[in-house]
């Protein structure tokens, strides 16, 4: 059944929620995905390499760096969204063999009813817990895991531990590189965990963040990025990305990271919780 069709857009009851896709008046082929109210993807029909939220752009950038120009990666991401990032890969990364795990069947019958994907690229999506789906990989399949899962705008705990970032690393080829977002406020106590999480599993971790966020001053996205071997994560590319985003972000890593994290424990499956909900103001 197709979704109603709105003045502001297409609505459809998935089974996280209220989906909605709203397009940008202004800019034809763009669409934004809200589930109850919150955005949870951009993307542009016409040229899927435009990012429109900036932790997307950081994401990609941590993409474009990792490998040469155009080189195809093996991609799992874990949340699906509107499968941006998936179709940005597709777009600059041809040849490259993605594999999607969105829990909410609804809502990928819906995005991919509404926005098809493009043709001829290598784009599986599967409805099931990304926990499960982890642990059922083979090891060394991927180069890249992409952790981008939200339930009510909330990470949830079972995919917070250090259970599951070993089971995320499992999944690593030689070299191969883990990016999570994650979202946080006043202190970053979650996003602090976090790191010293990812800490005990790879050898290198970097955090990226807009500084007022760093800060404490406001809620928002942070991105981690983790390595199995030092020195793998391009650190120079990523800060200058960051510096030079519309919105930027600080590239924290080494002995500003240690003192960022300082006092902060790993998170195991039974202390792992939530990420804090968002703000009811911020959007």
């Amino acid at each position: 059944m197709g979704g109603r069709r709105r003045a502001t857009g297409i609505a459809q009851q998935v089974d996280g929620g209220v989906a909605e896709l709203c397009p940008d008046d202004g800019r034809p082929g763009r669409w934004t995905l809200l589930l109850d109210g919150y955005p949870q993807s951009a993307l542009d029909l016409g040229d899927p390499r435009q990012l429109d939220f900036e932790y997307m752009r950081r994401i990609a950038s941590v993409i474009d760096a990792m490998a040469p120009a155009g080189a195809p990666l093996s991609v799992l991401h874990l949340g699906g969204g509107a499968l941006t990032l998936p179709r940005y890969i597709a777009a600059t990364r041809p040849g490259s063999s993605q594999r999607v795990v969105e829990l909410d069947q609804a809502l990928i019958d819906f995005v991919r009813r509404e926005l098809p994907l493009p043709r001829g690229a290598d784009i599986r999506v599967r409805a099931v817990d990304a926990r499960a789906a982890v642990e059922g990989y083979g090891a060394a399949r991927f180069d890249l895991v992409i952790v981008d899962v939200f339930g009510g705008a909330r990470v949830p705990a079972h995919l917070t531990s250090l259970e599951f970032a070993g089971a995320t690393a499992r999944l690593l080829r030689p070299g191969g590189v883990h990016v999570a977002n994650l979202a946080d406020g006043a202190g970053l106590a979650f996003a602090r965990g976090q790191v010293a999480t990812l800490r005990r599993v790879y050898g290198e971790v970097v955090l990226l963040a807009e500084p007022s966020v760093l800060r404490g001053r406001r809620f928002g996205n942070v991105i981690l990025v983790a390595a199995a071997e030092p020195g793998r994560i391009p650190q120079a590319p990523l800060a200058r990305a960051g510096a030079g985003d519309a919105f930027p972000a600080r590239l924290v890593a080494g002995a500003d990271l240690t003192d960022l994290v300082a006092g902060a424990r790993a998170v195991t499956d039974t202390t792992a919780v939530s990420s804090p909900p968002p703000p009811a103001n911020l959007f």
